[in-house]
C-alpha cells in the first residue's frame, strides 16, 4: 500500500502552517459563529479531545447519550480549519445539528474567524505544559502521515523552540499573561511593580513559601 506523501511546511502570515489547515482560509475566515456556539481553542496535543469530550458529555450526555457510541467525536467536535477529511471541517461546523455547537482549533488567536468575537462566543482555552506538549506532539507527528516529517528528537525540540513546527510558538500561542485586555493591567488599584495578575500559574510553588510545620499545619486543619 502506498503511503501518502506528507505536507510540506511553510510560513504562513507569520506562522508555520501547512496547506491542509490554509488551503480553505477564506471560508474558513468568514465563518459565521452563533452566540451559543462554544470555541475549543489549544495548541495542537494540549488536551483538546479530552476537553471536546468532557463538554460534549456536559451538554448533550443525558439527552443524547447514543452520540458517544455512534458519532465520531471529530464529528460531535468539528475542526474548524481542517481540509484533508471526508469533509471539510469549516463545512461540519456549518451543518452541525447542536446548540451549542461545539467547535475546536489550533489557530493562534489571530487566525480565529472573527465572528467568534462579535458574536460573544464562549471559548475554553486549554494550555498544557511545554515539555509534555512538545514530547505528544513529536510522537504525534510522527504516526500522522498528514503531518511534516519530524525527524530526529534533537532537531524536533531545537524547531519546537523556535516556534519552527506546525501552527508556530506554543509561547506566543494566545499569551493571555501579556494580553492587556485580559491581565488586568488596566485596573488602577492593582500595582503590577509588586507582582503581575497572573504570577506564575506554576504547580507547586507552595513548596517556595511553606515550612514543613507550617505544611503539616494545613493538612492537620483539613483534617477537622
Amino acid at each position: 500500500m502506498d503511503l501518502p506523501s506528507r505536507p510540506e511546511q511553510f510560513d504562513f502570515h507569520g506562522v508555520s502552517m501547512i496547506h491542509y489547515f490554509t488551503d480553505n482560509w477564506e471560508n474558513i475566515q468568514n465563518f459565521q459563529a452563533r452566540p451559543d456556539d462554544i470555541l475549543i481553542a489549544t495548541y495542537p496535543k494540549a488536551g483538546t479531545t479530552w476537553v471536546s469530550y468532557i463538554l460534549d458529555l456536559l451538554y448533550f450526555g443525558q439527552t443524547s447519550p447514543e452520540r458517544q457510541t455512534s458519532i465520531p467525536i471529530y464529528e460531535r467536535v468539528p475542526f474548524l480549519e481542517i481540509v484533508k477529511s471526508a469533509e471539510e471541517g469549516v463545512d461540519l461546523a456549518n451543518n452541525l445539528p447542536t446548540s451549542p455547537q461545539l467547535i475546536k482549533t489550533h489557530f493562534p488567536v489571530q487566525f480565529v474567524p472573527k465572528s467568534f468575537w462579535e458574536q460573544n462566543c464562549r471559548i475554553v482555552y486549554v494550555a498544557r505544559n511545554a515539555k509534555d506538549n512538545v514530547v505528544s506532539y513529536f510522537h504525534f507527528e510522527h504516526m500522522n502521515k498528514a503531518q511534516p516529517d519530524p525527524g530526529d528528537w534533537s532537531s524536533y525540540l531545537h524547531r519546537f523552540k523556535e516556534g519552527k513546527i506546525v501552527f508556530g510558538p506554543w509561547y506566543d500561542h494566545d499569551n493571555m499573561k501579556k494580553n492587556d485586555m485580559a491581565n488586568f493591567s488596566t485596573v488602577p488599584v492593582m500595582d503590577f511593580k509588586i507582582s503581575p495578575f497572573m504570577r506564575k500559574g506554576k504547580v507547586g510553588d507552595w513548596k517556595n513559601h511553606f515550612t514543613v510545620a507550617q505544611s503539616e499545619e494545613l493538612k492537620t486543619t483539613r483534617r477537622r
